[in-house]
């Protein structure tokens, strides 16, 4: 994972004062480093019943809908308000700093769908949860939520109890 962590930039103080933002913007500019990204991610899931991959916005899109591409299943993008021009269904959650909410498509899953979750990175865990609700209003199970980079120190792994939670690199 040494080699994934070369591509992972800190910057002090963004997007406020006291934080330290992982910017993946290298990772996803380096075809070699991402491809491994995209591989750690999927391992643990090559197999497995799960029938749709779901990212939130937006980060969560680049690497969401590339594993759902290697894994040949549907990407379904867990969008912020207004972007969906079809009906929706929508969670509010809190963020470290500040609201916002989630939103999909009422016809998005099913009742069988087994959704695997992804985005790049767990802080708090109120974004993967909020997901993790989403997935669940619309009648689909989340089989397991996978990240690039977990931040262990905010346990946003706590906020997310039961569900199976899978990250590449941990800070």
């Amino acid at each position: 994972m040494h080699r994934l962590r070369n591509h992972i930039r800190d910057i002090h103080d963004f997007p406020k004062p006291g934080i330290i933002f992982k910017d993946i913007t290298p990772l996803v500019k380096n075809p070699a480093a991402l491809r491994l990204a995209v591989h750690q991610l999927l391992q643990p899931f090559l197999g497995r019943d799960i029938n749709a991959v779901a990212g939130m916005e937006a980060r969560g899109f680049i690497f969401g809908s590339l594993i759902a591409w290697e894994l040949g299943l549907p990407f379904i993008p867990l969008r912020k308000p207004g972007k969906l021009p079809y009906e929706v269904q929508s969670v509010e959650y809190d963020l470290e700093y500040g609201s916002a909410s989630l939103e999909a498509h009422n016809d998005a899953f099913s009742a069988n769908d087994r959704v695997l979750l992804i985005d790049d990175l767990l802080a708090t865990g109120g974004t993967a949860k909020a997901s993790c609700e989403l997935v669940e209003k619309l009648g689909a199970t989340v089989e397991a939520c996978a990240f690039v980079i977990e931040l262990d120190f905010l346990d946003g792994r706590k906020k997310l109890g039961d569900y199976e939670v899978h990250s590449v690199l941990h800070y």
